[in-house]
């Protein structure tokens, strides 16, 4: 009876456990909103020649151009 009772109380807590250990594992991510004109946050990214450049190398120049290549370097 109290093996029985047991293995209940997993079976209907295993459901409602899932959802939290989820949500543990999200990673935080920060939400930010610009606008037209606002500056924007500094932030480093990896060059074609592998060296890192920020954004705030860039500060004071005329035009900056962000190219993002998704799965450049697999075959998707």
């Amino acid at each position: 009876m109290n093996r029985a009772l047991a293995l209940m109380l997993l079976l209907t807590a295993t459901p409602l456990a899932h959802p939290m250990a989820q949500e543990a594992q999200k990673p935080e991510m920060a939400k930010m909103t610009l606008k037209v004109g606002d500056v924007a946050p500094d932030f480093t990214l990896l060059s074609n020649e592998w060296k890192k450049v920020k954004l705030s190398d860039f500060r004071g120049q005329k035009n900056v151009f962000l190219a993002v290549y998704v799965l450049a370097f697999t075959g998707g």
